[in-house]
């Protein structure tokens, strides 16, 4: 299997896209905001997931198991009782049982936490005092002993090894005081190829980041951000490129540098797989990644065979219905159903990781009768997950042909990012000003490679020219350092949201 990732920079996004034999299977996009209180909150339009804050108790609230903790965002962060329960006065514990949340936390305490869900919505952020420093090839857990490994490294003989090293490692590290305190170690799957010198090179930068971690807790008063994770060029690095990443290519000068900084300090054996991609054309255009986006925001997939499946989002769920549409099997309705379970089956994982759908989500497959067909179908579907970097777990299917799975979920599905509620409209939903804007930016850049020393006429619906020249002009700025072309915004008070005209001045 062929992978690469593209990395798209814009004057509002960092888009990134993971592609595999030709086919996007991962999409994750980052906006750029401005951000007046940086050093509170956190680095401008990044997602905040891994940063560490010295946070405030604002409330306990006991009917819930959970704290509010103001951490400097415009809502405070959920803490749960299961992420706060290291913090518990009460250590002894039967298995599973969770300690009073009154037990972990108190109204006005200062404590340390960390962004594990961005907010969502009207959601804060979620966070948990389980800390942790996010590395290549460990995760730094501190005051912690031990070595975890992660599920998806499962050679016996690798999770012997890099245990015994890693445990030399940590208490190598204990003796020489360089932690500070004690600290664990979780192994990430990118370390069954790198070298115990790699390795140990690794826990050492993440023991002097947890040192530099608690200097800052010292001086800093709550609320207040102590631990910024990677920009995300970087941490697209770190967390999407592995050895079987053929090739990285990246359409922007700096955020190459910036890969390439990255990879001679982290990982020095993937430097020769840096694209810097500068035309002709568009990077996302080339490999028809703008395509593989728009079809994620239709509900309806179609299959190959002629069947379909349908992906409704609701607050609760994620409901997905497979439809066999005009596919007929000449051996019978069992095989029939069957057949079009099995692609659907395929189809439906590629779509929840393409989609970013986290949650729950229940999967109404057509009939069948046979339990061997049945199982095929539930294994089709959890093998097709084990390549999936987010957690699932997948149920049996229920009498009715249900399947339910979880998958977890960290931030907004594809949908909410780029689209919202259009009730007035006829239609369920449609792109945003954001999205709007963002696809305007790249349509003359695109215009302006296409036609040099040509002044530029851009004309869009009256709110997304407004959303950009009122409500984020600081994107013009950048619109207008990343192109030299001249080029005008003109309102088009006829036009509807999703319509765009971008072309050289007549």
């Amino acid at each position: 299997m062929s992978e690469e990732v593209l990395i798209n920079v814009g004057p509002g996004e960092i888009r990134v896209a993971v592609v595999e034999d030709g086919v996007t299977v991962e999409f994750l996009l980052e906006r750029t905001t401005e951000d007046a209180v940086l050093e509170r909150s956190g680095r401008a339009g990044h997602s905040i997931i891994s940063n560490i804050y010295l946070g405030r108790v604002q409330r306990v609230l006991a009917g819930m198991q959970a704290a509010f903790v103001d951490i400097g965002l415009e809502r405070a962060g959920f803490l749960g009782a299961r992420e706060a329960r290291c913090l518990s006065e009460l250590q002894e514990m039967a298995e599973g049982e969770l300690p009073p949340i009154s037990s972990c936390v108190h109204e006005g305490q200062s404590i340390l936490v960390q962004a594990v869900k961005d907010p969502i919505g009207d959601k804060g952020a979620r966070i948990s005092a389980n800390v942790t420093i996010p590395g290549r090839l460990l995760v730094l857990v501190p005051n912690k002993s031990g070595v975890a490994l992660s599920r998806r490294i499962e050679d016996e003989a690798d999770r012997e090894r890099l245990t015994k090293l890693v445990e030399e490692i940590a208490t190598r590290l204990s003796a020489l005081g360089v932690t500070g305190e004690p600290a664990g170690f979780i192994v990430r799957t990118a370390a069954t190829t790198a070298t115990p010198d790699d390795i140990a090179a690794d826990a050492r930068y993440l023991a002097e980041e947890w040192r530099k971690v608690r200097e800052i807790e010292k001086r800093s008063t709550p609320p207040h951000v102590v631990f910024h994770d990677l920009d995300p060029v970087a941490r697209t690095m770190r967390d999407y490129v592995s050895a079987k990443t053929s090739r990285v290519i990246i359409d922007d000068a700096d955020a190459f540098v910036e890969a390439q900084r990255y990879c001679r300090r982290a990982m020095p054996e993937r430097l020769e797989a840096l694209e810097h991609f500068n035309g002709p054309g568009a990077l996302f255009d080339k490999y028809d990644v703008e395509e593989a986006i728009e079809t994620a925001l239709n509900p309806r997939v179609e299959l190959a065979s002629g069947g379909w499946i349908t992906i409704e989002n609701t607050e609760a769920l994620t409901a997905i219905d497979v439809n066999s549409g005009r596919y007929t099997s000449a051996t019978g309705l069992e095989d029939t159903s069957a057949r079009i379970n099995l692609e659907a089956a395929h189809a439906i994982v590629h779509q929840l990781r393409l989609r970013g759908i986290g949650g729950l989500i229940v999967i109404d497959f057509i009939h069948m009768n046979d339990p061997a067909n049945i199982e095929k179908v539930v294994t089709t579907l959890r093998e097709g997950c084990e390549e999936d970097r987010v957690p699932t777990q997948i149920s049996e299917m229920s009498e009715f042909g249900l399947v339910e799975m979880t998958r977890k979920r960290v931030r907004d599905p594809l949908n909410k990012l780029l689209t919202e509620p259009a009730y007035a409209h006829g239609r369920p939903r449609y792109k945003t000003c954001a999205t709007m804007a963002n696809d305007l930016m790249r349509a003359i850049i695109r215009e302006a490679a296409q036609t040099p020393g040509r002044r530029i006429m851009a004309r869009a619906a009256p709110d997304v020219i407004d959303w950009l020249e009122r409500g984020n002009p600081f994107l013009l700025d950048r619109l207008r350092q990343k192109t030299s072309a001249s080029f005008e915004l003109v309102p088009a008070p006829g036009f509807p949201r999703e319509r765009l005209d971008v072309g050289p001045e007549a």
